[in-house]
């Protein structure tokens, strides 16, 4: 007799592991199906934001943002550094360490909190009395039933047409997190999240790096403003950034890769790389998965479709994160996976997609919620702006990084903050004080009127929000 759950969660990523331990604190009897692997074939649940994610990229984001500072930005405070060298496969490792500490969490919480975790790939059987089906295919085989199913099962990187990934010459974000030296030059197609987050890694420590983007502007999600200012420091830093351009063909090579394409004015190139990192997106992953045993609806991009409730068109069934629509996020996941545990229960769980924060954590870094100016203009919503450049902040100065500026947008009849735009030192950190603002609906004075800590970074927030009102006291 196959075992029996309340709740089976397939998919042990952010919003999978997080929804089963919201769903077990509820008092249900949960389980748990992940399949990722760590190099000896043991469990590592986390999904692709823990192993080939957002995770790994920041562990190689600081190591090789510590090489920068060392090489370019120690003299300033007095530091001599000569023949600074990076080992790059130190850095993997301590990359690979960084992972494997948060695998061996997530599997602690799965204890602490009784959720029984399972090795290896869930799929649909059938329905069940009570339920449904599920076969757990890992070292053996089993089926296991559930009253509840929360499908979690994340994205893939999504492959140029005719050039698949070798993780060899041609990388995906896999690929490109376990490369074992600086290649000379490297190429990027797609300058969202994980070409510029990629990008910047290889360019500190040395690649010439070249970013490809078929979109005429830079970042089109993102506030014009805080992009104009975003792209003008990736400028000087050395990132070549191409927009505009049409792929056409990509010569994979026994000694690198070949990317030809057309430019903005229509002129044919030819770039030459050791290395072509590919970052045009991900698809919802659901390879296996076998949802025609239950008859689960998939839209046309393969997405599984849900309600605003993230329920299924199958009773009982329900899916969470990069698997259905909204933002591939792990934090969107992570509520959604909550709610999910909290509906279940006859609870009221809830996400509000207007207050979930973006952030792009290059140097500088990138954050931001609400709406962007172009999309109020759009939408002919009235509105006021405030902005305060780091360049006027007395701990960015301390620091020695005074690149970018806070932005604000309030109702220009209601003063209720709208959107919140950042690029800057830490901004990742600071974009959350605007989150919780938005989420109480609260107007730019309120922020204005709150005292900040001096000198904190955060002062150019109050300065923003006083901004909107023509008032600043530091510009």
């Amino acid at each position: 007799m196959s075992k029996q759950f309340d709740v089976v969660v397939i998919g042990g990523g952010p919003g999978g592991y997080i929804a089963a331990i919201r769903a077990a604190q509820l008092g249900f009897q949960v389980a748990c199906i992940d399949e990722w692997k760590n190099a000896a074939g043991g469990p590592a649940p986390g999904g692709t934001c823990t192993n080939v994610g957002c995770i790994p990229s920041k562990a190689l984001l600081q190591s090789s943002e510590h090489f920068d500072h060392a090489n370019h930005h120690f003299a300033e405070h007095g530091i001599s550094a000569t023949g600074v060298k990076m080992d790059v496969a130190k850095m993997i490792a301590r990359k690979d360490n960084v992972v494997k500490q948060n695998n061996d969490g997530i599997l602690y919480l799965f204890k602490k909190n009784k959720v029984t975790f399972f090795h290896g790939r869930g799929s649909f059987a059938g329905k069940a009395e009570g339920g449904y089906t599920i076969n757990v295919a890992g070292k053996t085989e089993e089926a296991i039933t559930a009253k509840q199913v929360i499908i979690a099962t994340g994205s893939n990187a999504r492959a140029l047409p005719g050039t698949p990934f070798d993780e060899v010459n041609v990388l995906s974000n896999d690929g490109a997190l376990r490369l074992g030296a600086v290649p000379k030059k490297l190429a990027l197609i797609g300058s969202g999240v994980i070409g510029l987050e990629m990008g910047s890694v290889w360019r500190r420590l040395g690649a010439d790096v070249t970013i490809l983007e078929g979109l005429p502007t830079f970042l089109g999600a993102v506030d014009e403003q805080i992009a104009k200012e975003a792209k003008k420091a990736f400028d000087k830093q050395g990132l070549k950034i191409e927009l505009g351009v049409k792929v056409g063909e990509i010569v994979n090579g026994k000694k690198g890769v070949t990317v030809n394409y057309t430019n903005a004015k229509g002129e044919a190139v030819v770039l030459d790389a050791d290395k072509l990192i590919i970052s045009i997106g991900r698809v919802a992953n659901t390879i296996g998965l076998n949802p025609e045993a239950i008859g689960l609806q998939l839209d046309e991009r393969g997405a599984i479709v849900v309600d605003g409730d993230c329920k299924t068109n199958v009773p009982g069934v329900w899916a969470v994160g990069d698997v259905v629509r909204g933002p591939m996020l792990a934090h969107k996941a992570e509520e959604e996976g909550v709610a999910v545990a909290e509906r279940i229960a006859g609870q009221h769980g809830h996400v509000n997609f207007n207050t979930i924060p973006w952030v792009i954590y290059t140097s500088p870094e990138i954050a931001w919620v609400g709406r962007t100016e172009q999309q109020l203009k759009a939408d002919g919503v009235a509105y006021k702006a405030g902005t305060f450049p780091f360049l006027a902040n007395g701990r960015a100065r301390a620091l020695g990084d005074t690149t970018g500026m806070v932005k604000f947008l309030a109702d220009a009849t209601t003063d209720e903050i709208l959107g919140v735009h950042m690029v800057g030192p830490q901004v990742s950190e600071l974009i959350s004080e605007a989150v919780v603002a938005m989420e109480f609906r609260a107007s730019a004075e309120d922020i204005a009127r709150i005292c900040h800590a001096h000198p904190s970074l955060s002062e150019a927030t109050k300065e923003a929000a006083l901004a909107v009102d023509k008032r600043t006291l530091n510009f």
